[in-house]
């Protein structure tokens, strides 16, 4: 089979199933209707923009439109930013402001109407030539690269704000949706170095390499699709956001600090505080809860969430994913060496004590006694 057949074939191939699960994700039902619509969009847009692979032109109407459908390009990191965005936080809306994303392709487009879109003095063949070489297209090839770099490193510092957030505010020990979607970023910025690698090629004079350069990205991008598709059909439960108006503790300290009258009345005040919650917690064992949340403790030991907030991330100098794990942890040790309790699996106890995974338990038992549950038991 020729390079170009086989380029063709698999472009085709990866544009189907691309819409299949744009598809899929408009149609599925779902808590967060907008993540999956805002991503159903970034597929409908890398279909679009596959299908350039195969995409004959044989005039000057079709080759502007050819053109402009290239640029789409354009919209699919900004698609993709704001589904991360819609993924992470379970308050996120669409507003108008978010059309700030659209200037990139509005830009671009508005520098190609005068020497490109409108420009018919040339012949089709002659035009086709020169495309290439015309500083319109350096333009939007370096736009992209910029707008790249942009969206990448944005999505990589809202991850890392989500998970401050999550390990600060919720006990729940299943991180899924953060290391999927970290995945998804890292995969993505490894594709699209081989999309540049490839861009690379278009100038070297190596036609057959930069035929099989479009045969490999094409592929990447079929991988990609499918691994989606296996992760949206086997792990729905992805989809979990937290509160934007949540705030890390480094960012309220500074406020609760300014209402402290003094230093001694501040650490007497600290140290009856974390003895009444290490209280409440041996004795209520509100950490049984597999869904507890900080603003849940909050309610039920009657501190402000502000005030618990700095109280266990600062002054006690951890998580408050971390703090409630320790004591499903020590609960579970004290199980797994009860001899009144041999009968009890490792599995009946991680439900037992809050967890509700064993990859999770199995986990945070080793951080907390370098052992697994298994070892521990018969240690």
């Amino acid at each position: 089979m020729d390079k170009l057949d086989l380029l063709q074939g698999i472009a085709r191939i990866s544009v189907f199933v691309s819409l299949l699960l744009a598809f899929f994700l408009l149609t599925v039902k779902t808590q967060n209707k907008l993540a999956n619509r805002l991503f159903a969009w970034f597929f409908i847009f890398s279909a679009i923009d596959l299908s350039g692979f195969f995409i004959e032109t044989t005039n000057r109407v079709e080759l502007n439109l050819e053109i402009f459908r290239a640029t789409s390009c354009l919209l699919g990191m900004p698609l993709f930013y704001l589904f991360v965005l819609a993924v992470c936080y379970s308050d996120f809306k669409l507003k108008k402001k978010h059309l700030v994303h659209l200037i990139p392709f509005v830009v671009v487009n508005l520098v190609f109407i005068p020497r490109i879109y409108l420009n018919f003095d040339l012949s089709f063949e002659n035009f086709l030539k020169t495309l290439n070489l015309k500083p319109e297209i350096y333009f939007i090839q370096i736009v992209v690269e910029f707008q790249y770099a942009f969206y990448i490193i944005s999505v990589f510092l809202i991850l890392r704000k989500y998970r401050e957030i999550y390990l600060e505010n919720y006990a729940n020990p299943s991180t899924a949706t953060y290391k999927w979607l970290f995945q998804i970023t890292c995969v993505f910025l490894t594709a699209h170095s081989v999309v540049v690698l490839k861009n690379l090629l278009r100038y070297s004079g190596f036609r057959e390499i930069f035929l099989w350069a479009n045969v490999l990205v094409g592929s990447i991008a079929l991988f990609i699709t499918c691994w989606f598709i296996m992760k949206a059909l086997n792990h729905p439960e992805l989809f979990r956001g937290v509160n934007s108006k949540l705030k890390l503790t480094k960012e309220i300290l500074p406020k609760v600090e300014e209402k402290q009258e003094s230093l001694n009345e501040q650490n007497d005040l600290i140290k009856i505080q974390i003895l009444n919650l290490k209280q409440y917690m041996t004795e209520k064992e509100p950490f049984l809860d597999p869904s507890l949340t900080i603003q849940e403790l909050s309610n039920q030991i009657n501190i402000p969430v502000r005030d618990l907030s700095v109280l266990i991330n600062h002054q006690m100098n951890q998580h408050f994913f971390d703090f409630v794990n320790e004591y499903r942890i020590q609960k579970a040790m004290k199980i797994l060496k009860d001899p009144s309790k041999n009968e009890f699996t490792v599995l009946e106890i991680l439900y037992e004590v809050g967890f509700n995974s064993k990859s999770s338990f199995n986990t945070s038992f080793k951080k907390y006694t370098n052992l697994t549950p298994t070892a521990y038991r018969n240690a």
